[in-house]
């Protein structure tokens, strides 16, 4: 693994991590008044959109990181769509 990769890696870690509290807090609490609906629609089709590239240009990184950060935006966004 070269250095461009290994802060690819750790930059797609630290992104992803960020949003597990906030994924947390919403399934713990389903307080979701402070969540932005349009904010994590657009969000959730941004994520969507990187999870794409990396597939078309074949970068785990980016792969991983926004499968990830989709599948916990999505659950956030579904939540605020449950409990409007």
């Amino acid at each position: 693994m070269n250095t461009t990769e290994l802060i690819g890696y750790i930059s797609a870690l630290l992104t992803t991590l960020a949003f597990v509290p906030q994924a947390l807090h919403s399934w713990k609490t389903r307080d979701l008044s402070g969540i932005s609906l349009p904010m994590y629609g657009l969000f959730s089709l941004g994520v969507f959109g990187w999870l794409i590239y990396g597939i078309l240009i074949s970068s785990w990184p980016i792969i991983m990181a926004n499968g990830i950060t989709f599948i916990l935006a999505c659950a956030v966004l579904c939540l605020k769509l449950k409990h409007q």
